[in-house]
């Protein structure tokens, strides 16, 4: 546990608004050597990613232990520290996400994203019965005596297409911050959201270090700085990135290969 300590430590210091964590999402123990070897402060899972890894969809359909197992896997594979995608955190009631918390730290993550979304639709939970699942999730971690890294995510922005987002978006992702911050969140990750304005905005206004996700139209990574964003993860575009490659380099394969 004093490693865990340690390791815990050293993850929550790195969030520091104007110098951002950057978190290059891995899958597994192999990309996990991959990412660390190229210069990663800490590692951080996406389920996307995890998942179809395994050869499954996205939304809790990767069973719980399998989910564990590889995070068991990817913490063993270097000495930085991990937090994990648990995505709404396994179960329809706050009792059940206290249970996944608990596995994820004994599999040795020292922190965590849990998601305001249901798995099965995408569609927000009350943001009430969120605060009881972030309060379980902080009880859990408070009974392994580990200061455990929350990252609430707040899925307000996914409800609308990126044309749609405005001020009353962000009120309601800022009002979910609050209550979440009250509940014993750490961090606030919003996916979707890549406007420039609304960013330097909710980065203003909001009560916890704030999560962005890089991606085709979010601003660049020294823009994200320069308005105080404190972490930037990419989600299941590293993934991509590495499937695109290898789909590419076996096609080439394939193409120098004699007809059958």
């Amino acid at each position: 546990m004093s490693d865990f300590t340690r390791l815990a430590g050293v993850f929550r210091s790195l969030h520091v608004p104007g110098r951002p964590l950057v978190l290059y999402n891995v899958w597994d123990a192999g990309s996990a050597r991959v990412v660390a070897a190229a210069g990663a402060a800490a590692l951080a899972t996406g389920s996307w990613s995890v998942a179809a890894a395994h050869g499954c969809e996205d939304g809790e359909r990767l069973p719980l232990e399998l989910a564990m197992a590889n995070l068991r896997r990817i913490v063993g594979a270097t000495g930085l520290p991990v937090s994990v995608d648990l995505e709404s955190g396994y179960g329809a009631h706050p009792a059940d996400v206290a249970r996944t918390v608990d596995i994820a730290i004994e599999c040795g993550a020292i922190g965590c994203n849990l998601e305001d979304s249901l798995p099965h639709d995408g569609s927000l939970r009350d943001s009430n019965a969120q605060v009881e699942r972030l309060r379980a999730a902080r009880a859990a971690a408070q009974a392994r005596g580990l200061d455990f890294f929350i990252n609430a995510r707040t899925d307000v922005f996914f409800q609308a297409p990126p044309e749609r987002h405005d001020e009353s978006l962000l009120e309601a992702a800022v009002e979910r911050a609050r209550a979440y911050a009250a509940a014993g969140a750490d961090g606030l990750f919003v996916p979707g959201l890549a406007d420039r304005r609304l960013i330097e905005q909710l980065v203003r206004v909001a009560p916890l270090p704030v999560n962005i996700m890089s991606g085709p139209k979010t601003p660049p990574l020294a823009e994200l700085a320069a308005l105080g964003v404190a972490r930037v993860s990419y989600g299941p575009g590293p993934w991509r990135v590495a499937m695109d490659a290898l789909e590419q380099a076996a096609r080439a394969a394939f193409a120098q290969a004699p007809q059958q």
